[in-house]
């Protein structure tokens, strides 16, 4: 009999301990009317089983205004470290957002850029083409209209004379210098052509009109 009473002594020793040692990390609440277990955890930011395990609620749907209920305060923590983690989250996934549509702004940039680019070198190689279809159709008319003097002065001969003209295109003979060659001939015509006309189409137009250039 002495033993059962020792041993309920250690058991109730033990119970307050486990008791003192929640009662370190919980706080308490008092039930008022209307009340409701779920509504209490809510309140306090904890669990409906963790309030039902601390205060060994066999009907969690059974409680009593003025009932004073343990809480465990952990588990408010817990939900604010949740909470600080959820946030943290979102702030990384908001800041990665964020630097793909930076990285996705900048690309568009480069790929327009490079487009402008493309259609710059396009206009200016085009540029080029005309120019050089307006350079040859001009030296070819050029050339034309030099045979064509040429045709009319000499009849194209090199060594055709009438008087103090002499050549390919009748200049005369104190311009070829006493050099007859055909080099100096086609030399010395340009030159005299360019410095009066402007070029040998000039020429033709002054010969049609007057006979002679």
């Amino acid at each position: 009999m002495k033993f059962n009473k020792v041993a309920l002594s250690i058991a109730c020793a033990a119970g307050f301990t486990v008791a003192g040692a929640a009662a370190a990390n919980a706080d308490t609440v008092m039930v008022k009317s209307g009340d409701t277990l779920s509504q209490i955890a809510d309140e306090n930011n904890t669990t409906v089983s963790s309030i039902q395990s601390l205060n060994s609620l066999q009907n969690i749907h059974l409680i009593f205004p003025g009932q004073k209920l343990v809480i465990n305060t952990n588990n408010g923590d817990a939900a604010a470290s949740t909470q600080q983690s959820a946030q943290t989250t979102q702030q990384a996934s908001q800041q990665q957002t964020t630097q793909q549509a930076s990285q996705q702004q900048t690309t568009q940039q480069a790929s327009q850029q490079q487009t402008t680019q493309q259609q710059t070198t396009q206009q200016a190689s085009q540029q080029q083409t005309m120019q050089t279809t307006q350079q040859a159709v001009a030296s070819s008319s050029e050339q034309a209209a030099r045979d064509w003097i040429a045709s009319r002065e000499s009849g194209g001969s090199y060594t055709a004379q009438n008087g103090n003209y002499y050549g390919k295109y009748q200049l005369s003979r104190a311009y070829l210098g006493g050099d007859y060659s055909a080099e100096n001939q086609e030399r010395v015509a340009n030159s005299y052509v360019l410095n009066r006309y402007g070029s040998w189409a000039n020429a033709k137009a002054h010969w049609l009109q007057n006979g002679w250039y």
